[in-house]
């Protein structure tokens, strides 16, 4: 029930204080497991997708959004669950098993932050091991224009923020454990997809991936 009126609430501010583009969206499986990747530039991305996608959708969320009783609640009633940056969480990768084999969406920020200057960071690998091990669809997003959210001075100029959702692709499994070598070749093939939805002055760290070859 909070998901839902979170998501009726946004969208209906999103309308009256932002101007919205989504382009791709008959990308998006309507059903089954799936997972989203998408770059991160501001707190408002993840309000943006929720508002915008059109299909339910849990996120992995950093672990200090679940630090009072009062916003685990929230977060979980927003079908957020944590996750500890940088590190091997058994438990946030086994929800993310469960959601997907549940047949749900799963967005994940693979850089695992903001990026303060808008291009695209190294990324970590849990978004590619969780695909490989899911075997399900994943779908690239590229956002743009929630850089300009800053300070309440936006609230008079109606930002265009853009998402662009790149066509499905799914990873090849892993053969028993990965290396970390395996990990950091399947995580760049997702930060490619990523690459190949963004504008190329977005792409930063990746900008040499668009040179070979992933078109979205």
């Amino acid at each position: 029930m909070l998901y839902r009126i979170v998501q009726l609430v946004s969208r209906f501010l999103f309308l009256l204080l932002t101007r919205r583009r989504f382009t791709g969206k008959e990308n998006i499986p309507r059903r089954g497991g799936v997972i989203f990747v998408s770059n991160h530039l501001n707190l408002m991305d993840a309000p943006l997708l929720w508002a915008g996608l059109d299909r339910k959708t849990w996120f992995m969320t950093k672990e200090e959004l679940f630090e009072s009783r009062i916003s685990a609640w929230m977060m979980n009633g927003l079908c957020a669950f944590s996750v500890r940056k940088g590190k091997q969480d058994r438990k946030a990768l086994q929800k993310a098993k469960q959601v997907l084999a549940d047949g749900e969406a799963l967005a994940i920020f693979p850089e695992g932050m903001r990026s303060q200057s808008r291009k695209l960071k190294l990324a970590f690998p849990g978004a590619a091991l969780i695909a490989s091990r899911s075997g399900v669809p994943v779908v690239p997003i590229g956002i743009t224009g929630t850089e300009n959210v800053s300070g309440i001075s936006w609230l008079w100029h109606r930002p265009l923020m853009t998402v662009n959702i790149g066509k499905p692709f799914i990873l090849p499994p892993f053969e028993g454990r990965p290396t970390k070598y395996e990990l950091s070749k399947l995580t760049d093939v997702i930060m490619e997809h990523i690459s190949a939805v963004l504008p190329a002055d977005y792409c930063g760290h990746s900008s040499q991936w668009r040179l070979n070859g992933v078109k979205g």
